[in-house]
């Protein structure tokens, strides 16, 4: 049963994993609408990454992929994330996020700032952080070093 409206979530999505799918898999279920932000390839650069990381292009390819597999693209609206808060700022843009357990920080300072701008806070929503086969989060950075595969199987080196 969808609980909200509309609900956002974001994210580079780069080389996009089991915790990605969690993740967007969570928000269509709470929301009948989803706002997926997904990080620009100028504010990537400005976050200071420990790795490189895939064009908006490629990754916007890749999120689309997932979308469309599950029948999701008709309720997402994806737009460009150029700053960590995207529309989450304005008056009845969403009424709740979708957060990791990792980024749940951001959500709580989303809804501070809310507070001082006179909005009421988001319902935010958070999944645990999707383990891998050795029970450390998946994660891209890992993925990127070579420590595991998109679905958190341990590489052997």
């Amino acid at each position: 049963m969808r609980k909200f409206r509309k609900v956002a979530v974001g994210g580079t999505f780069d080389e996009f994993h089991k915790g990605h799918r969690t993740l967007l898999l969570k928000a269509f279920e709470v929301g009948e609408q989803v706002v997926v932000g997904l990080c620009s390839d100028e504010f990537v650069k400005r976050m200071g990454k420990p790795h490189s990381t895939a064009s908006y292009k490629q990754r916007l390819e890749d999120l689309k992929r997932f979308l469309s597999e599950h029948g999701f693209l008709e309720r997402a609206e994806i737009i460009p994330l150029n700053d960590p808060y995207g529309v989450t700022l304005s008056k009845g843009c969403v009424e709740a996020l979708v957060v990791s357990r990792e980024t749940e920080p951001r959500a709580l300072e989303i809804n501070l700032k809310r507070e001082k701008l006179g909005l009421p806070p988001l319902h935010i929503v958070v999944i645990e952080m999707v383990p891998s086969e050795n029970h450390a989060p998946i994660s891209t950075t890992r993925i990127r070093r070579g420590e595991i595969d998109r679905e958190g199987h341990l590489l052997k080196r």
